[in-house]
């Protein structure tokens, strides 16, 4: 029975990080169609009814939080929901969702990158070789000529290492919380709060002129419904089943998936410099996650 468990443990973990990869396909369709803000908007106004649902189910509730507490899940809100969301799919509007699949592998790298720079932690050497492999992965990736242009991608790029920013800012203010927060409430919460900020900053791309392709609102329905709150419930699941040091490994899954799919579904050309530029990145998480560096607290929340 537990290594039935176990095994179970491992299949949602892997299906979680999946559907995280696929975000980035979507996110490619969808800016294809519609603004970030409007998108972004529309995401979490499908999501949230499903995270209340789930709440009232399982008899969840928000905590009560001190004023310091609720400004920090509202920064939180504004990075790791709207800021990674919209960056994304912005980015991908210049990228292609293969770079920007391989940049959203940077994120543990990333976190640990800004915990060192903003908080002052002391980096060990694995940490550094980590955080350099990743880098010169991402510089393998660009420093080819891009397909867009070269203007166009890096712009793209540098959006799309923005968004990975926000999520690992969203991550180490997390931590920072004096009350600890439970996830779905967490994720309900970011939900909610990500649907307000993001609605008011649409106003400025005029919702209501816009023409609403289909399969850009199919795209978002998708993000909201599969690998947010589908990707929440597996992750969770997952995580219940398996220690927390196995549990980190299935999140170098999450850009293998996004490259795979882009590759598949979009038919974009995967070239030897981004092989090589993967490789890095995924080299410098597994080196990172084997020394117990930041790691993201699951799918509920920014992504």
């Amino acid at each position: 029975m537990a290594i039935n468990r176990l095994r179970h443990g491992y299949l949602y973990l892997a299906l979680a990080m999946v559907l995280v990869g696929s975000t980035v396909t979507a996110s490619k369709i969808i800016g294809a169609g519609l603004p970030p803000f409007t998108a972004t908007a529309l995401r979490f106004a499908i999501a949230l009814p499903c995270f209340a649902l789930l709440m009232a189910a399982t008899g969840a509730r928000l905590p009560r939080l001190h004023r310091r507490d609720w400004l920090l899940l509202t920064v939180q809100a504004v990075a790791g929901s709207v800021g990674y969301t919209t960056l994304l799919i912005a980015g991908l509007q210049r990228t292609s969702a293969v770079d920007g699949g391989i940049i959203l592998g940077t994120l543990p790298l990333v976190t640990a990158a800004i915990a060192m720079l903003l908080l002052g932690e002391r980096p060990g050497r694995r940490a550094l070789t980590a955080i350099g492999m990743a880098a010169f992965g991402v510089w393998l990736m660009t420093s080819r000529t891009p397909t867009q242009g070269m203007d166009g991608s890096l712009a793209g790029n540098a959006l799309i290492l923005g968004a990975v920013a926000c999520e690992g800012l969203f991550i180490l203010l997390n931590k920072r919380l004096r009350t600890p927060v439970a996830p779905l409430a967490l994720s309900t919460l970011m939900t909610a709060f990500g649907l307000a900020f993001s609605a008011v900053a649409s106003l400025t791309e005029a919702p209501w002129a816009l023409a609403y392709a289909p399969g850009a609102v199919a795209a978002v329905a998708y993000y909201a419904l599969v690998p947010t709150v589908g990707g929440f419930l597996l992750w969770y699941a997952g995580a219940a089943r398996v220690p927390g040091s196995e549990a980190a490994l299935f999140t170098a899954l999450a850009p293998v998936s996004a490259v795979m799919l882009s590759a598949g579904l979009l038919d974009e050309p995967v070239t030897g410099a981004q092989i090589a530029g993967i490789s890095c990145v995924l080299g410098g998480v597994l080196a990172m996650t084997r020394r117990g560096g930041p790691r993201s607290n699951g799918t509920g929340d920014g992504i």
